[in-house]
């Protein structure tokens, strides 16, 4: 799925980040500090925003997908507004996690990594959420579930739909 990079609606959130560029552009090292603005200011990194990054600060753009492939904290599609982290540590695996991503997966319908086309979900995984006692553990945003079932999936989601 591609999503639309909606300049007009980021308008002002697009001239901040000229403001940025104009104020790093001149400093060593410059490309992540910009990568890093723009993943917080857009949530992802749209390729109109790559390609203003690569026309203000010089950088190829080749250059520019290479350190953002590289580094797991970029995203090249928008973050929804409720990150989904089901934990696949080995206490959650072992207590069925993958069952309960595929059920979310399956609730959503996106695979893990993607995102709804309404941004309203993303899915991830995580390899330790710190509570094996109580696995499996999903995390959504910043609230824990522990003890998860494929039973309890639907209605989790409803809390946040």
């Amino acid at each position: 799925m591609e999503y639309k990079f909606d300049l007009e609606k980021n308008e002002v959130l697009l001239k901040e980040f000229k403001a940025f560029l104009s104020e790093i552009k001149k400093n060593n090292g410059a490309l992540m500090p910009a990568l890093q603005k723009a993943q917080e200011l857009f949530n992802y990194l749209p390729k109109e925003v790559l390609k203003l990054i690569s026309d203000e600060l010089n950088i190829p753009l080749a250059e520019i997908y290479g350190v953002a492939t590289f580094y797991s904290q970029f995203s090249f599609i928008p973050k929804g507004e409720n990150q989904i982290n089901v934990c696949l540590g080995t206490a959650c695996y072992v207590k069925g996690a993958q069952s309960i991503l595929e059920e979310f997966e399956k609730e959503l319908g996106i695979k893990q990594g993607e995102t709804t086309s309404d941004l309203k979900f993303s899915i991830g995984q995580a390899r330790c959420l710190g509570d094996c006692s109580k696995a499996p553990v999903v995390m959504i945003n910043s609230d824990i579930f522990p003890l998860v079932k494929k039973k309890d999936v639907k209605k989790i989601l409803d809390n946040y739909r």
